[in-house]
C-alpha cells in the first residue's frame, strides 16, 4: 500500500473509528485484559452482539484475576449465545494461567501470547499490538476482505488465507501496527463490506485493484459451501412443582459444561426415548431446528410432568428458566416446553 494511501487511512480512522467499549480512548493506555476478552468474544460473533456481553463480563469480573477465581458453571452459563462453548473453557484456563504463571500480567510478545491457553494467531496478534504496540500482523475476516480486494487475489478461500496474511504482513508499519490493525477492522465493517462496498467513501479507493476492475464484491473468491449434513435428536422436558430438570453436559464435547436439558445421541436415526431422563408419559411438543458450524439439527422435543423427583440434576424454576444460561439450541426448546401444557 503506498505511504499516501495508509496515511489517509490512519486519517479517516482517527475521524470514523467505532467507539468501542474496550478500547482505549485518546489519552489512555489500553487494558490488555478488555482487549484479550473482546477478542475472545468476537471470534464466533458480532460487535453488537458481544458489546453487551463483554459489558456484562467486565462489570462481573473487572480483572483477569477475578475471572481466574470465578466458579466454571457461572462463566459458562454467562456465555451462553456466543457460540463454541470450548471457547468459554478456554477463555478460563488461560485467565488462570495469566494470573498463576504470570502475575496477573499478559505477556506483551507475540510468541509467548501464543503459548496460552485458547489463544492463536490472530488474538496473539491482536493483543500485541493493540494492547502493547507491538509491530504484529493482525488479519481477521474484515482484514482479510480488505486485503483481498485490494490485491485483487483470485486465489479461493480458505487455500488464500497464507497468500493474504503475507500480503497484510507487506501492509503492516513498522510502529502503529496497533491502530492500523483497527482502522483495517474498521474499514471492512463500515465501508468495505460484504455486499455492496462503498467504495465512494473508501480512504484505499485510489489503491485498490479489485475497484479498478469494477466488481469489488467478488473478492474475496470462496469455494462453493458443502451442504451440512443433518442430524436429529430428542430432549426432554420434565416438570414437578413448578420446577424443570436440568442436567449439566459433560466438560468435553458440544456444548461441553454447560446446563441443558436432558437430551440424547444426535444422529441420523435416533430412537423416540433415547436420553429420557425418568419413565413418564412422555407427550410431543414440536421440533426445533438449529445449524451448527458442522451440521443442522432437528431436536424433537418431548415433555412430561412427575409427581416426584425421580431424576438426578437441578431442579430449576420454569418461572426463571431465562436465567439459566442454556445454550441457544436449548433455549429454543425450553421456550417452547414452558408452553407445552398451554397447547397440550
Amino acid at each position: 500500500m503506498p505511504v499516501d494511501a495508509s496515511n489517509a487511512l490512519l486519517r479517516w480512522y482517527a475521524v470514523d473509528k467505532r467507539r468501542l467499549p474496550w478500547r482505549a480512548e485518546a489519552g489512555e493506555r489500553p487494558v490488555p485484559y478488555r482487549i484479550w476478552l473482546s477478542e475472545i468474544m468476537l471470534q464466533q460473533t458480532t460487535v453488537a452482539h458481544a458489546r453487551r456481553y463483554f459489558e456484562a463480563f467486565t462489570q462481573r469480573w473487572p480483572s483477569v484475576e477475578a475471572l481466574a477465581g470465578a466458579d466454571d458453571g457461572e462463566v459458562m452459563s454467562a456465555w451462553a449465545g456466543l457460540g463454541y462453548y470450548a471457547r468459554a473453557r478456554n477463555l478460563l484456563a488461560c485467565a488462570r494461567t495469566v494470573a498463576a504463571a504470570h502475575g496477573g500480567h499478559f505477556p506483551s510478545e507475540e510468541a509467548e501470547l501464543r503459548k496460552l491457553p485458547g489463544i492463536g494467531r490472530y488474538t496473539a496478534a491482536a493483543v500485541a499490538a493493540i494492547a502493547f504496540g507491538r509491530r504484529a500482523v493482525v488479519v481477521d475476516s474484515n482484514v482479510e476482505r480488505v486485503v483481498a480486494r485490494l490485491f485483487a487475489v483470485a486465489e479461493p478461500l480458505p487455500g488464500a488465507r497464507e497468500t493474504i496474511y503475507a500480503l497484510a504482513d507487506s501492509l503492516t508499519p513498522r510502529t502503529g501496527s496497533g491502530d492500523f490493525a483497527q482502522a483495517m477492522m474498521d474499514l471492512g465493517s463500515a465501508i468495505c463490506t460484504p455486499r455492496a462496498p462503498d467504495c465512494g467513501r473508501c480512504p484505499l479507493a485510489s489503491a485498490c485493484r479489485a475497484r479498478a476492475q469494477g466488481a469489488p464484491e467478488i473478492y474475496p473468491v470462496k469455494q462453493p459451501r458443502k451442504e451440512r449434513p443433518r442430524r436429529r435428536g430428542f430432549a426432554y422436558w420434565l416438570e414437578h412443582d413448578g420446577h424443570v430438570l436440568l442436567v449439566r453436559r459433560p466438560a468435553r464435547g458440544l456444548l461441553g459444561g454447560m446446563l441443558a436439558l436432558p437430551s440424547g445421541r444426535w444422529d441420523e436415526a435416533p430412537e423416540r426415548g433415547d436420553g429420557a431422563p425418568a419413565p413418564a408419559d412422555w407427550r410431543e411438543a414440536g421440533a426445533i431446528d438449529h445449524v451448527f458450524t458442522h451440521f443442522a439439527l432437528e431436536l424433537s422435543l418431548l415433555c412430561a410432568s412427575v409427581g416426584e423427583r425421580r431424576a438426578d440434576g437441578t431442579w430449576w424454576p420454569i418461572e426463571r428458566i431465562g436465567e439459566a444460561g442454556l445454550p441457544t439450541v436449548f433455549a429454543k426448546a425450553a421456550a417452547r416446553g414452558a408452553a407445552w401444557k398451554d397447547v397440550a
